[in-house]
């Protein structure tokens, strides 16, 4: 879910139908009154906001957003008629995560959403941490412990590892573990994949056998705990 407030009928309309038309659900609203009626009732993934609004500016808002724990790390992209440098650095030092100024174009604005979205997604997965009996993982950190003494990785084999972690009980396919963690140029074979799901077990040592050899397809893990 995305929030657009901006009290300019036309350009609202327009860019929640953009957002609605290309797969996103966005609702918009004219005053900050009812944004923030909308935001007791459910947190959006993404808020696009105005700077100068009726009843309180875009600036005072993003600071309540960045004050409260449960918004703080919310994405906020602004988007506003006031394009200098120093209205830019004030929005961007203020906690936007984004500083678009008007008039802006509807792909562009599209692209920067997905970026913003993604970005907030890597660093949410990226927060996050693994324990699976004995096997402790921290990818922020990049800290992988088994039975509580630390295990040092390639950076292939923790990538591999925080993939399979990412994607608990999923098959992953050799093509598409190739795909994320080589690259679509990789041109090696997929037994590159296997050599370094061997390697991983081994270091493992007690907790190895997390990772699960799905035969003629590919691997997973599996935790039995």
């Amino acid at each position: 879910m995305i929030y657009f407030l901006e009290d300019d009928n036309s350009i609202r309309e327009l860019v929640v139908y953009t957002m609605n038309s290309t797969g996103f659900d966005a609702v918009g609203f004219s005053k900050p009154r009812e944004f923030w009626a909308a935001m007791e009732q459910e947190l959006p993934s993404l808020i696009l906001l105005d700077i100068m609004l009726p009843e309180e500016d875009g600036l005072q808002i993003l600071k309540k957003l960045r004050a409260a724990s449960a918004t703080k790390k919310l994405p906020v992209m602004m988007l506003t008629a006031k394009d200098s440098e120093y209205d830019k650095v004030l929005g961007l030092d203020s906690g936007a995560d984004d500083y678009m100024p008007k008039p802006f174009g509807m792909m562009e604005l599209m692209a920067r959403i997905k970026a913003l979205l993604r970005r907030a997604g890597a660093a949410e997965d990226n927060a996050r941490e693994y324990a699976l009996g004995g096997l402790f993982v921290s990818p922020a950190r990049h800290l992988v412990k088994v039975d509580g003494k630390e295990v040092q990785l390639t950076l292939k084999e923790f990538e591999l590892l925080c993939y399979l972690l990412e994607n608990d009980g999923v098959v992953l396919t050799r093509d598409k573990i190739l795909t994320r963690i080589w690259g679509y140029d990789f041109d090696g074979e997929t037994r590159t994949v296997d050599v370094h799901v061997r390697t991983l077990r081994q270091k493992l040592g007690s907790c190895g056998g997390i990772v699960e050899t799905v035969r003629g397809v590919g691997y997973k893990i599996d935790w039995k705990g």
